[in-house]
C-alpha cells in the first residue's frame, strides 16, 4: 500500500515526471499532425490550432466540412471522430485497423503516419 508521507514528500517529484511525459507526449503528436499536413499539401503549423487542425483532417479524409459542425455534438462525436480516423488512414493507403488506432492512440499513431513512410494518395 501508498504511504501518504512518503507520497506528501516525493509529490513534487512524481509530478514533475509526469509533467515531463505529458510534454513529450503532446510535442509528439502535434509533430506527427505537423508531418501529416505537410504530406498532405496543408501548412504543418495548422497542427496547433484547435478547430483548424480538425477541419484539415476531416478535408483530408475526403469528408464534407458540416463533419466539423458534428464535432461539437455530444456523443455523435465520438462515431464522426472515428470515421475521420479511418478516412484519414484510408487517404494514406492504410486500413481501417490503422484508421481505429488514429482514433483510439493518437500519441502514437499520429507520428506513426506522419515520420512513416506512408504516402498521401488523395482523398478518398
Amino acid at each position: 500500500m501508498l504511504d501518504p508521507i512518503l507520497l506528501q514528500q516525493n509529490g513534487g517529484a512524481l509530478s514533475a515526471v509526469v509533467l515531463i511525459v505529458y510534454l513529450v507526449v503532446l510535442v509528439a503528436t502535434i509533430a506527427g499532425l505537423a508531418k501529416i499536413f505537410s504530406k498532405a499539401g496543408e501548412p504543418a503549423w495548422a497542427a496547433i490550432v484547435p478547430i483548424y487542425n480538425m477541419y484539415l483532417l476531416i478535408t483530408i479524409g475526403g469528408n464534407p466540412w458540416w463533419y466539423l459542425l458534428l464535432l461539437f455534438v455530444p456523443l455523435v462525436n465520438v462515431l464522426v471522430l472515428a470515421k475521420v480516423s479511418i478516412d484519414v488512414a484510408k487517404a494514406f493507403g492504410k486500413g481501417v485497423g490503422y484508421g481505429l488506432g488514429l482514433w483510439l492512440v493518437q500519441p502514437v499513431f499520429y507520428p506513426l503516419l506522419g515520420f512513416g513512410d506512408a504516402t498521401y494518395q488523395g482523398r478518398p
